[in-house]
C-alpha cells in the first residue's frame, strides 16, 4: 500500500464522522461522483485486532449528489474509497495526482463528473498520471461515441477503460444503482466487487449487465433514458387529463396511488409521481419548464441514423421543448395560416 499512516488516519476520522452522522439522522435517499477502483487488496484491522477483512481500494472522482452517495454505499459494503472533488470540503485529497499516489497498483479510478468537457479534462489528466495496467471507469452520462475516444487515448500507455451507465439518482445509496457496463470481460470481472457493492441487493442480473464492448454501457444507458422520457410524459399527460375533469374526478392523487399495486402501469416512476402529488397536489409551486440532459436527443439521433422509428420517445423530447416557450412561434404561424386560408379568428396580443 502506498497510503501513509496519516492518510489512513484521515480517512478513518472521515468515516467515523459519517457513521456518527448516519446514526443520528436519516437520509431521504447526473449528480456527480467518482469512484476509483484499485484492484489491489488492502487489509484492515478490526478494533479487537484479531479479525482481518480484505477489501478493495478504489479512487472516486466527483463527489456531488450521486458521487457522495456512491462513496457511502461502497464504504458500507467494505470497499475502501479515496475520493477527489474540486470542493475541498468533501475531497480526501488535494488533486488528481494525490489521488493516484494514494492508490495501490494496479489502480482503478472511477470518474463520475458531468459529461463533455469536464470528463474529457479529467480523463486526459489521468492519462498523464496512471500507468500500464491501471483502469479508468467513466460512470457519468457520456455519449457512447466519447468512450471510443477515451479508450483510444488511454490505450497507448496500456491503461484499460470501462464505461458504466448508472441509474438510481439520489436514491441509489438506499436502493442501489442499476449498472450497464461496456468493456472487456477481463476488466469487468476485475472490478466486479465494486459493481456488486453498488448494484441493488438481490440477483446480479436484475441490477447489473455487461452489455458488450467499450461504449455499450453508455449506449444502453442512453436508450434507458430515452424510455424514461417517454414514460414520464405518458404519466404527465394522464395526470393532466384526470385533473381537467373536475366534474367527475375527485381524487387525482388517490387514483395514481391506487395504480401502485396490481395494475399494469405500476412502476417506481409512478411511486415518485404519487410522492410528488402528495407533497403538492396541483403542482402549484412548480413551473412547467422542463430541461433535458442530452440522452433523449442522442436516442433520437441514433434512431434516425439506424432508421428505427421512435415516435413516442421523439414526442416526449419535443414536449419538453414546448414547455420552454412562453408563446410558441410555430403556433403563431399555424394561427396565421388558418386565418389566411379560412378566415378563422385569431387571438390578438393584449
Amino acid at each position: 500500500m502506498r497510503t501513509s499512516r496519516a492518510r489512513c488516519s484521515l480517512q478513518a476520522r472521515r468515516r467515523g464522522s459519517r457513521l456518527a452522522a448516519t446514526a443520528t439522522s436519516t437520509c431521504c435517499s447526473p449528480t456527480c461522483c467518482c469512484a476509483d477502483d484499485s484492484f489491489s487488496a488492502a487489509v484492515s484491522t478490526q478494533h479487537n485486532d484479531t479479525k482481518k477483512v480484505s477489501v478493495m481500494h478504489i479512487g472516486l472522482v466527483g463527489l456531488g449528489r450521486m458521487g457522495k452517495n456512491m462513496r457511502a454505499r461502497l464504504e458500507n459494503k467494505g470497499i475502501e474509497v479515496t475520493g477527489y472533488d474540486t470542493n475541498r470540503d468533501v475531497s480526501d485529497v488535494a488533486d488528481l495526482a494525490a489521488l493516484v499516489a494514494a492508490l495501490p497498483s494496479p489502480r482503478t479510478v472511477w470518474v463520475m463528473v458531468p459529461a463533455g468537457a469536464i470528463t474529457d479534462s479529467v480523463i486526459t489528466e489521468l492519462e498523464g498520471l496512471l500507468e500500464k495496467g491501471d483502469l479508468v471507469i467513466d460512470g457519468g452520462n457520456s455519449r457512447f461515441t466519447e468512450d471510443f475516444k477515451h479508450a483510444e487515448l488511454l490505450a497507448p500507455k496500456g491503461i484499460d477503460y470501462v464505461d458504466a451507465g448508472v441509474s438510481g439518482g439520489i436514491w441509489g445509496l438506499e436502493n442501489g444503482y442499476g449498472l450497464m457496463v461496456g468493456g472487456s470481460a477481463e476488466q469487468v470481472e476485475r472490478v466486479m466487487p465494486v459493481f456488486d457493492a453498488l448494484r441493488p441487493d438481490g440477483p446480479r442480473d436484475e441490477g447489473f449487465v455487461h452489455v458488450g464492448e467499450v461504449g455499450a454501457g453508455h449506449y444502453a444507458k442512453m436508450v434507458h433514458n430515452g424510455i424514461e422520457y417517454a414514460l414520464m410524459q405518458a404519466y404527465a399527460e394522464g395526470y393532466e387529463l384526470l385533473d381537467t375533469r373536475t366534474d367527475i374526478i375527485k381524487d387525482v392523487t388517490g387514483t395514481f396511488k391506487a395504480w401502485q399495486r396490481g395494475t399494469v402501469v405500476r412502476s417506481w416512476l409512478l411511486e415518485l409521481l404519487v410522492r410528488a402529488l402528495e407533497q403538492d397536489p396541483e403542482f402549484e409551486h412548480i413551473e412547467g419548464y422542463v430541461q433535458d440532459s442530452g440522452e433523449g436527443r442522442w436516442t433520437i439521433e441514433e434512431a434516425l441514423d439506424n432508421a428505427v422509428p421512435v415516435p413516442t420517445i421523439s414526442a416526449s423530447i419535443f414536449a419538453r421543448f414546448v414547455s420552454r416557450q412562453e408563446d410558441s412561434p410555430a403556433m403563431k404561424a399555424v394561427a396565421a395560416l388558418r386565418n389566411q386560408f379560412g378566415g378563422h379568428a385569431v387571438k390578438a396580443v393584449d
